[in-house]
């Protein structure tokens, strides 16, 4: 063990983070340390083809009753100037990301008998949050499984000697979130992979929390477990907007799908990767996983999986860029398709593929372009979605957007719209066409 991982390591024991978090933490170090975290280059994969759709219509069995759905609940928002969880933002007038969730599980509970868990990864500061918001819901928990679990947090490291850096003015920033690869961490680490296998689940579809198109659809429950794949990643075909996604690709060196992020792309191969042509599908980062295919994986590797590690570059403060230059050490959860043999894909259409990380985005579900069903799923009311652009010195914060579109106009004859400047919409407000609004 390094130097820097024996700090880091009673770093995190002080803070109370779990001995199987933080020896997962200290192999991701001594990994980038060791310099074993270079690109995945052009010239070393070839592009994922042959990928297999999925049939809405197919039969709907009993794998439904074995699966459990977790959301990853973890985000602020803080991009949109929230303080509290993402899932606590109002999609329509009445309903929140966490109320429209529970509503699409509850209904799929009542159409098939299944039991149908519903679990959130939360971080530190969005657990009371959530926890508060559900206690409403009385028929929601299943006994003897908890609503949620607790992402680990880890040291953000120094740059030039890799210990875990300090910061007086605000200890808090000397820590970061691990990424959604924490899921085969966190999961474990709590006893929920445990307890899930000991009650009969074998089954779980993970998906990102501000993502309501990632219904627990009963057809692709089963269409996972005739598979017999130990692991599934739902794909969709890549457009102009989806270049910066993630894309799969085959490794030339042992014929392993794996997962490339624009992160670990060397920017001499920038173009291959968002070429749309040559690599055609992007992660939508919903996840259907075998639960004792995890387990067996965990066990053989003590509870490490290898997920490739990314160094993303930042500074303590991200305000101040004096602040001293740290790493922050991630890994994505789509990166464990390369450590379970037989993993596969599956392309689904962009009505399961709906996140909502700006506030063009929320414009647009807020809008008549979509309609909400009785059991929570989202229908998109036109073929193509128009291209929303806000001007975020005004529209970019949730306090500024909810003042100018209290409102929302009709977008269903509108093919772009651009606001420029301080624009308030008014009530009752039709658009068409090629829209440049100024304000």
């Amino acid at each position: 063990m390094t130097k820097a991982g024996e700090v880091a390591a009673e770093k995190m024991r002080h803070a109370g983070l779990n001995d199987l978090a933080i020896r997962v933490f200290q192999q991701n170090l001594e990994t980038v340390q060791q310099g074993s975290f270079d690109f995945i280059r052009e010239s070393d994969i070839s592009p994922l083809t042959n990928i297999p759709s999925f049939d809405a219509e197919g039969g709907a069995g009993d794998a439904i009753k074995r699966t459990a759905v977790i959301k990853l609940n973890g985000g602020l928002g803080t991009s949109m100037g929230l303080q509290k969880a993402k899932s606590l933002l109002n999609v329509t007038a009445d309903q929140t990301f966490l109320d429209i969730t529970v509503q699409q599980v509850l209904s799929v509970r009542e159409q098939t008998g299944a039991t149908l868990p519903l679990i959130f990864m939360n971080s530190f500061r969005t657990e009371d949050d959530t926890s508060s918001f559900l206690a409403k819901y009385e028929d929601l928990p299943v006994e003897g499984i908890p609503l949620g679990f607790i992402q680990n947090r880890v040291p953000k490291i120094r740059q030039d000697d890799y210990m875990p850096v300090l910061w007086p003015a605000d200890r808090s920033l000397e820590w970061c979130p691990p990424g959604h690869g924490d899921l085969f961490t966190a999961l474990p680490g709590s006893g929920l992979l445990r307890t899930l296998l000991d009650r009969g689940f074998r089954y779980a579809m993970v998906a990102n929390g501000d993502n309501l198109g990632a219904y627990p659809d009963p057809v692709l429950a089963q269409w996972f477990a005739d598979s017999g794949a130990p692991f599934a990643m739902e794909v969709c075909k890549r457009a102009a907007s989806d270049r910066k996604g993630g894309h799969l690709a085959v490794r030339n060196s042992d014929g392993t799908i794996i997962l490339r992020e624009i992160a670990q792309t060397d920017p001499a191969d920038l173009d291959s990767f968002q070429d749309l042509q040559r690599h055609s599908y992007f992660n939508t980062n919903t996840l259907w996983l075998d639960l004792e295919a995890v387990a067996a994986e965990l066990a053989r590797g003590n509870g490490y999986l290898g997920l490739p590690v990314i160094r993303n570059a930042k500074n303590v403060d991200p305000t101040d860029k004096t602040s001293t230059p740290v790493f922050q050490l991630e890994t994505g959860m789509g990166s464990a398709i390369e450590v379970f043999p037989g993993s596969t894909a599956i392309a689904v259409g962009r009505d399961r593929f709906m996140p909502v990380k700006t506030t063009n985005d929320l414009f647009l579900l807020r809008s008549d372009l979509f309609d909400f069903t009785d059991d929570g799923k989202i229908v998109q009311t036109v073929p193509r979605l128009p291209h929303i652009s806000l001007d975020p010195e005004f529209f970019g914060t949730i306090n500024e957007f909810e003042k100018r579109c209290e409102s929302i106009p009709s977008l269903k004859r509108v093919t772009s719209l651009a606001v420029e400047g301080d624009y308030v919409f008014e009530p009752e407000t039709v658009l068409e066409g090629d829209v440049t609004l100024h304000g």
